[in-house]
């Protein structure tokens, strides 16, 4: 599924309040701890990440250029 900002802002918004359910939407997920709701927030950063690597909006693994000389060329 391709999370958005707004689903993130949600999940955030609820923890904040210590709130274990979260509307969005016309969908409500009630989550059983806190710890789980958590972890729904790192997966929903994970694929928000992930979509931004994909669409080049965010660099992906830094490219390395070595470059060795000896005497002379």
């Amino acid at each position: 599924m391709a999370y958005t900002q707004a689903h993130l802002d949600a999940l955030e918004a609820a923890l904040a309040k210590g709130e274990k359910r979260v509307t969005f939407g016309d969908k409500t997920v009630e989550y059983r701890t806190v710890d789980e709701l958590k972890a729904a927030i790192d997966v929903v950063k994970r694929d928000i990440f992930e979509q931004a690597v994909a669409t080049g909006l965010w660099p992906g693994a830094p490219r390395q250029i070595r470059v060795t000389t000896r005497k002379g060329f």
